[in-house]
């Protein structure tokens, strides 16, 4: 895996359009300016990587839109050393971007062969996330509360098992609804059973299902 200076240059070009999209967050900006993310892609689709469009990676699944990454993990306002759980590993390039901040990453894969190749790119590359392969409605309670989860495909609703695996006051961001176009939303735990919910707008994800291992 190379990245060269010709990768850097499209790379900066790729952050500077997600900026001037509405991307406040230097904290998430600097981080997916350190990670090349034509390492996340198949091989041969360099100038693809840095374009501001999701791709597919196999088991009909994408890596998101950069745009997409940056909007979510904004609103996670992730923290260091904060526990994050991520359902929905993919390529691993979300896992990576939260990683780069500082988090520890709980992160679950319904699809064996995108858990193993994004596991094997992530520690190659020098991270050490936690990495499950599992349905990701259940969550991972053994190694819960989280501090804050999110979700990278669309969600009929939200699990009740990732709402009683969050902590108090932690956040979940969720695209929820099963159709086409899902609602961005981003809940904060105010009680056991109560969350205040805001809605960030219509994106576009591969579904969330639930029991496909």
């Amino acid at each position: 895996m190379v990245d060269t200076l010709r990768h850097k240059g499209m790379r900066a070009r790729l952050i500077e359009k997600i900026r001037n999209k509405g991307i406040s967050d230097e904290r998430v900006l600097q981080a997916m300016l350190n990670i090349p993310r034509h390492f996340f892609m198949p091989k041969g689709f360099d100038e693809r990587a840095y374009q501001d469009n999701a791709f597919p990676i196999g088991a009909e699944q994408t890596i998101s839109q950069p745009f997409t990454v940056a909007f979510q993990t904004m609103l996670l306002d992730v923290q260091p050393k904060e526990k994050v759980l991520e359902i929905g590993t993919g390529s691993g390039y979300q896992s990576a971007v939260l990683l780069e901040m500082g988090a520890k990453v709980f992160t679950i894969e319904r699809h064996k062969v995108l858990y193993l190749s994004a596991q094997k790119r992530l520690t190659q590359l020098g991270y050490a996330p936690y990495c499950f392969f599992g349905d990701g409605f259940l969550g991972m309670p053994t190694y819960g509360p989280f501090d804050k989860i999110i979700i990278t495909a669309g969600a009929p609703h939200i699990p009740q098992a990732l709402k009683e695996q969050l902590k108090m006051g932690g956040t979940i961001v969720i695209p929820v609804n099963g159709g086409k176009a899902q609602k961005m939303i981003a809940g904060i735990k105010v009680s056991e059973t109560e969350f205040e919910y805001t809605d960030f707008g219509n994106f576009a994800f591969v579904p969330m299902l639930k029991g496909k291992v």
